[in-house]
């Protein structure tokens, strides 16, 4: 009696271990604990590789983008939205910020209405995005183009149309969340919410 105490008391514990083991690996995974860490070089390397795409989609954006607007939008597929925030250029006022949005849908159709987009941008955009080897764009001086996320951390290129001016190099080249690659040029990172602001990788 005892010996089958022990061995249902053996295997209750083994399930509970294992459900724990799931549980915690599904948690890591979704705060991206098993994603890329991107380098320094790597973002280097995408920028001269994709150079002429990511000079084309900033031009594009430009074009689209309303000058009273602030915009910035990210792609979770061709069909998803993984971030669209609008707000007036020069405002502090409230922003519509949402996240997760399905592209085919009356409801976006609504939501673009205003600045004058249509699916069709979208999906012209997102292949822009895509010949780019990018994800996220936002309006802007520098322009913010996100290039991967790992995690919750997300991987910029910010583009600026005028060389940086003197006093604002330091800013943009801090060791840790901005290192500036030359005087157009500034890489980023933000770790999100939870995560460090720095560079994993400083090679």
């Amino acid at each position: 009696m005892v010996k089958k105490i022990i061995i249902g008391f053996s295997i209750v514990l083994g399930i509970g271990l294992v459900a724990f083991i799931g549980w915690w690996i599904m948690l890591i995974s979704a705060f991206g604990g098993f994603d890329k860490d991107y380098s320094i070089t790597d973002l280097k390397n995408s920028f001269e590789k994709n150079k002429t795409e990511i000079y084309d989609l900033k031009k594009h954006y430009t074009e689209i983008v309303p000058k009273d607007k602030f915009i910035e939008i990210e792609f979770e597929n061709n069909n998803t939205l993984g971030r669209f925030g609008i707000r007036d250029f020069n405002s502090n006022g409230p922003m519509f910020l949402e996240w997760d949005l399905e592209i085919n849908t009356e409801r976006m159709d609504s939501i673009l209405k205003p600045i004058g987009w249509t699916r069709k941008t979208l999906n012209t955009l997102k292949e822009k995005l895509d010949n780019a080897d990018c994800i996220q764009i936002e309006s802007g001086e520098p322009t913010k183009i996100g290039f991967k996320r790992s995690g919750m951390g997300m991987y910029s290129f910010n583009v600026f149309d005028q060389p940086i001016p003197d006093d604002l190099i330091q800013q943009y080249n801090d060791s840790c969340t901005y290192i500036l690659v030359n005087k157009r040029l500034v890489l980023e990172y933000g770790g999100g919410a939870i995560g460090s602001q720095c560079f994993y990788n400083m090679q």
